[in-house]
């Protein structure tokens, strides 16, 4: 694997036919070991085994899957030079749902992992989130917006603010009678009514709200969402609302300690202004 992982990385004559060759040596290796794994299941089921036993079995039996899917993605990337497409890549064997997640953010351009939308209200809650299954999906906001209105009925929104990465004219047009006073700046350049709408003073200032969802990102992220324990999608799902619960109850106790400091700085500065008038 080192010596096909050097020789695809680097550059010299001959490159294709010495990868090819690497390739085909991997391949060797790596189909005799499948064969004698899958000899070993073979032999193994026919046994009495214990409950322990049989799981073991069936982990084993995944990994040997899996060797052998490398196995066919490595004959058609290296030998017959077909392009594998993205939703037929593996990036984690022990999680095989982790997702390529191309960023292009300076030092971090990759990152493994999984795509959350998260739509906070001006309180800080989280109101809605969407577990976005595909690789290469884009952020739905009508969806998002149907799911709020579902949720908490028509006329609930006064307005709604959304990143660059949801701008389209499609998204726009659609939402523009649903969700009230409709932020979403356009990626690129603005036209003259473009920009006119984008500088007029309420926009600007919804705008400038919307940043305060990438403090929500990074405190979610502190409440458990930066590495997910549980195993298997089903896991990832169940400790994705997890987080949002804990990140929504630790607001909601923010919030209640703010009260109560506000309560009690009232209290002590009418107990001051009553001394005051008494010794005056």
């Amino acid at each position: 694997m080192r010596v096909l992982g050097n020789l695809s990385q680097k550059g010299g004559p001959n490159k294709q036919d010495r990868l090819q060759q690497g390739g085909r040596v991997y391949l060797d290796q790596a189909n005799t070991l499948s064969a004698k794994a899958s000899a070993t299941i073979g032999q193994l089921r026919s046994l009495a085994l214990s409950p322990v036993e049989i799981s073991r079995l069936v982990e084993l039996t995944y990994f040997v899957e899996m060797l052998d899917k490398h196995i066919n993605l490595i004959e058609q990337r290296i030998l017959k030079g077909e392009t594998i497409p993205h939703e037929e890549k593996v990036f984690s064997l022990f999680e095989p749902h982790t997702q390529w997640i191309s960023k292009g953010k300076a030092g971090c351009p990759v990152e493994h992992g999984r795509k959350l939308l998260i739509t906070t209200d001006e309180y800080q809650l989280i109101i809605d989130y969407h577990n976005m299954d595909k690789p290469n999906e884009h952020p739905d906001a009508p969806a998002t917006v149907a799911r709020i209105l579902e949720q908490y009925g028509a006329g609930s929104l006064k307005s709604i603010s959304f990143d660059k990465g949801f701008s389209s004219k499609t998204n726009k047009a659609e939402l523009q009678d649903l969700a009230g006073r409709l932020i979403m700046p356009k990626k690129g350049k603005c036209n003259a009514e473009e920009a006119a709408e984008e500088h007029q003073a309420d926009y600007i200032k919804l705008r400038h709200a919307h940043s305060a969802v990438e403090s929500n990102i990074n405190s979610l992220e502190h409440h458990g969402l930066d590495r997910c324990p549980d195993k298997s999608y089903h896991g990832y799902t169940r400790y994705t609302g997890l987080g949002v619960i804990a990140y929504n109850l630790h607001q909601i106790g923010k919030g209640i300690l703010r009260q109560a400091r506000e309560t009690k700085d009232r209290v002590a500065k009418k107990m001051q202004r009553k001394i005051e008038r008494d010794a005056a």
